[in-house]
């Protein structure tokens, strides 16, 4: 944990503490009608979602790991796996029900992107119309892609697993500008049911405000049986630590139980 004056390390467009915190409560896990579940594996590439994943036609993947434990659990219940990344040539593991794309996902459709809209629109078969589960990890690529989807293509996804990077830069205001774009984006169809750090990089105080600086956070959409209660107490049992370093727990700051 790295605790900061903010004078120090953002004297100029600094994002206001009122509101950073607006964004922080706006994010704060809902309790769910369905329990949660871990599909992965132990330890980085396992993350919790909620256990309603029946009918769920296929998960998009962009962002491929030395891992795809959680891609084969997905493919085990039946569901179709697209998977993107130009940075590799194939994904870790083959499967039958695997796909890949050699492109990055972002805001433009050129030889080395394309967006979530063109590779959806390009892979499902004519006049799909079933529920779908988005699972992005892209190395901080997140911001951009979500801000250039169609609120048509999001609102299908029943699901959604982000690994959010960067976010200590929040008190950044040109980055919060950004980033709660993307988050506000997110919200309209769906809410915050579980927030997981990753261990991998630490924290940062600022303002009496703790940050991860990188957290996988669980979106469900709010038809699915989001609770207006908020989570209380994490972590879940089921949350596994990404790496060797100090485990990193959320921050209280982050849950239903703080005073906004």
């Amino acid at each position: 944990m790295e605790v900061v004056s903010s004078s120090h390390r953002f004297a100029t467009n600094k994002t206001s503490h009122e509101l950073l915190m607006n964004l922080i409560i706006s994010l704060r896990p809902r309790k769910t009608d369905q329990p949660l579940v871990r599909l992965g594996p132990r330890g980085d590439g396992g993350y919790l979602v909620p256990d309603d994943l029946d009918g769920i036609y296929s998960l998009f993947s962009p962002g491929v790991s030395s891992i795809s434990g959680f891609e084969k659990d997905c493919a085990k219940m039946g569901m179709k796996v697209y998977m993107a990344d130009r940075s590799v040539d194939a994904p870790a593991e083959a499967h039958e029900s695997f796909e890949f794309t050699k492109k990055y996902i972002g805001c433009v459709d050129d030889e080395s992107y394309m967006t979530l809209d063109a590779w959806v629109a390009e892979s499902l078969p004519p006049n799909c119309e079933d529920d779908l589960i988005l699972q992005m990890d892209i190395e901080g690529g997140e911001y951009e892609s979500i801000l250039s989807t169609s609120t048509d293509l999001l609102r299908r996804f029943r699901v959604i697993v982000v690994e959010f990077h960067s976010l200590d830069q929040l008190w950044s205001r040109p980055f919060y500008d950004l980033a709660s774009r993307a988050f506000a984006k997110l919200l309209q169809f769906h809410s915050c049911v579980h927030i997981h750090p990753n261990n991998c990089c630490g924290s940062l105080v600022c303002d009496g405000v703790e940050i991860p600086r990188v957290a996988e956070f669980t979106f469900l959409r709010n038809d699915r049986g989001v609770s207006s209660k908020y989570v209380l107490s994490l972590p879940s049992p089921l949350d596994e630590d990404n790496t060797s370093n100090p485990t990193l727990a959320l921050p209280a700051v982050w849950l239903g139980c703080a005073q906004s």
